[in-house]
């Protein structure tokens, strides 16, 4: 059976297509067939404007439709598209969505921030991981940022806050929020023991493929905040120079950076695994859930 997922996030929009079968043991396994990432940037026009510009909406439109070339051409038999924190800010959604509806026959869901942190686990990474320890996932995107803890292999707290990377590009999250967030994290989590950080989203993959650390090896908090200052005192040019990064990556991986470092100082964290999954991997689990009833 084939799954595709559509993630149109507040920076960029993935297409994951996936081949599901079972195995022996009766389990679904799930082999990844394509992933597409377009740079569609949407936070950029949301969070100054308050709407998808016409330019954009032209950008998502071709997005859609080659994303709906791919998947007849994968023979996709089900797909599941959804929008975050962007969409969910853009006065205009609506007619967004039913316009790529009407030309596509791709629906969006706009999903809200608690959704998009237990799509995050819904990739079941921590099942694989040491049971004695407890875990928070970190899902860093463009608009937002997802807090998924679980501790004794029970999900105690999920929160979305809106504190993300192209947030923070544009001045906006306030000291309220910042403060919100730590207090959150003081309170959910204090006086817990293990606990391991699981970070996902583009720019600490990034970050991992140039650590050049071995698969299932975790980033050191230190090694986080060297990167960052190493970044960070450089000009978005030399960034990209450097450190061979794309434009759309080289702008937003330092105001990442800092948001996983504050969340692992809040919490004691000294080391983060990245499995390099992200929501579209939730969200196939999602579907494929959703179908076996």
């Amino acid at each position: 059976m084939r799954l595709a997922a559509i993630d149109i996030g507040t920076n960029a929009c993935r297409l994951l297509i996936t081949e599901v079968t079972v195995n022996q043991q009766n389990k679904p396994v799930f082999n990844k067939l394509n992933l597409v990432r377009v740079p569609l940037r949407l936070g950029f026009d949301v969070f100054e404007s308050g709407i998808i510009s016409k330019e954009k909406k032209g950008m998502i439109l071709q997005t859609m439709k080659a994303y709906s070339h791919l998947m007849n051409a994968y023979k996709v038999e089900k797909c599941i598209a959804v929008a975050t924190s962007a969409m969910r800010d853009a006065k205009n959604r609506e007619e967004v969505v039913r316009n790529i509806f009407l030309e596509t026959g791709i629906s969006i869901k706009v999903i809200s921030g608690d959704f998009e942190a237990s799509l995050i686990y819904e990739s079941h990474i921590a099942e694989n991981l040491n049971e004695n320890n407890n875990y928070l996932y970190i899902d860093v995107g463009g608009g937002s940022t997802e807090l998924t803890f679980f501790a004794n292999n029970e999900l105690v707290f999920k929160q979305s806050f809106n504190i993300g990377t192209i947030r923070l590009l544009k001045g906006l999250p306030n000291d309220s929020i910042w403060d919100e967030l730590k207090d959150t994290i003081k309170e959910k989590i204090k006086g817990q023991k293990n606990i391991v950080a699981i970070g996902t989203g583009g720019n600490i993959n990034k970050v991992f493929s140039m650590s050049k650390k071995k698969e299932g090896k975790p980033l050191d908090i230190e090694l986080l905040k060297d990167y960052y200052k190493e970044f960070s005192s450089c000009t978005l040019e030399e960034r990209i120079r450097i450190y061979n990064l794309r434009e759309d990556r080289a702008d937003v991986i330092v105001p990442a950076l800092l948001i996983y470092i504050q969340v692992m100082k809040w919490t004691d964290i000294n080391e983060i695994l990245v499995p390099k999954i992200g929501l579209v991997d939730g969200l196939i689990q999602h579907l494929y859930a959703e179908m076996a009833g």
